[in-house]
């Protein structure tokens, strides 16, 4: 019996000690995986904030992977762009009175008379504003008021009037920072800049005559004194000569003789669209050329030629005219003189 007992305990004594072996190890590491998890829930519940706690942790589906929304890296809502100093400037205004011209004008503050136009710009179009009761801006310093465009820099403006880049950053009123922005819908000043004034050229005598000679000009058919009558019988100066207007102004009734201050052949006789409204143009056959403009009728026809004191039409308010008048030019050469040289007013 012994016997038997010995022999069946040697049979499964080895199996049944390295089982007891196995059992042993994997208890002892299930009591260390529970230890770590614990540990883990603690330390999570230590650091985690109220707001993340009281949010329940996702389930998924079975099989289905979850979509990770990185934000790590997403550029702020608003994000913070460099802003400069916009201009500030201290202009004056002036009213115009009865008898004013723009150098008296310009004298009294300081100024050159193109910078009438540097603060005024629908006076480079319409020079007849300058009249009586008009509301002048005055600028500080000779040069002009620039409206900024979209898209222009300090460079593309300074280049615009032919001044150096420094001159406007160096302007302080413009309040011009590096890295010297310009904003639209602002007005910068270009110290020294000139405004240009638009000037119309009328047809030449080769438009009206068809006739070439010696390749060069029309032979005239006639030639003038080179001498000048007034175009009207008044002396009632509205407006001088000046660079923002190239003539001389006379204001009468509407109706009065026009008359023709030397002798030539009409190279324009019609409706401006320039501001002349209805004009007149006689080219004298020596350079010079005269213009009527502002006219209520007209009495001759391009091609035609005139003498000195012949009617040629009738004084008027037309085109860019702030009343009757008549606006008369002369020219030499394509230049616009000063009438007055000319007729001694």
């Amino acid at each position: 019996m012994m016997n038997n007992t010995s022999g069946m305990w040697q049979k499964v004594g080895g199996p049944l000690t390295l089982a007891l072996v196995v059992l042993f190890f994997w208890g002892g590491w299930q009591l260390n995986r529970a230890d770590s998890v614990a540990e883990g829930e603690e330390t999570t519940t230590a650091v985690s904030s109220p707001a993340s706690s009281a949010t329940a942790e996702p389930t998924y589906a079975p099989g289905v992977l979850p979509i990770l929304s990185d934000i790590g890296l997403a550029p702020e809502p608003k994000p913070l762009t460099y802003q400069g100093k916009l201009p500030q400037h201290e202009l004056q205004t002036y009213v115009v009175k009865r008898g004013d011209t723009p150098n008296a004008i310009a004298a009294m503050f300081g100024i050159q008379p193109a910078t009438l136009l540097g603060g005024n710009p629908r006076l480079s179009e319409e020079s007849n504003l300058l009249q009586t009761g008009f509301e002048l801006i005055i600028l500080p310093v000779d040069g002009v008021l620039h409206d900024v465009q979209p898209g222009e820099t300090v460079e593309s403006v300074a280049a615009l009037y032919g001044v150096s880049v420094d001159a406007i950053i160096g302007y302080a009123p413009n309040n011009l920072e590096f890295p010297y922005r310009l904003y639209p819908q602002t007005q910068i000043m270009v110290p020294g800049a000139v405004r240009e004034v638009f000037v119309w050229n009328p047809p030449s005598l080769e438009s009206v005559r068809g006739v070439s000679w010696e390749g060069r000009n029309v032979r005239p058919l006639v030639v003038g004194t080179g001498t000048f009558i007034f175009p009207v019988n008044s002396r009632n100066y509205s407006q001088y000569y000046w660079y923002g207007h190239r003539g001389l102004d006379i204001a009468l009734p509407e109706g009065s003789s026009v008359f023709a201050s030397d002798t030539g052949t009409v190279t324009y006789a019609g409706w401006n669209t320039y501001g002349y409204g209805n004009l007149i143009v006689i080219n004298h056959g020596n350079g010079h050329e005269t213009f009527y403009a502002h006219l209520s009728s007209i009495n001759v026809s391009p091609g035609q030629i005139v003498y000195q004191g012949n009617l040629i039409g009738l004084t008027g308010n037309t085109g860019q005219s702030s009343g009757p008048h008549i606006h008369f030019e002369i020219r030499l050469n394509g230049n616009q003189d000063d009438p007055c040289w000319y007729l001694g007013c």
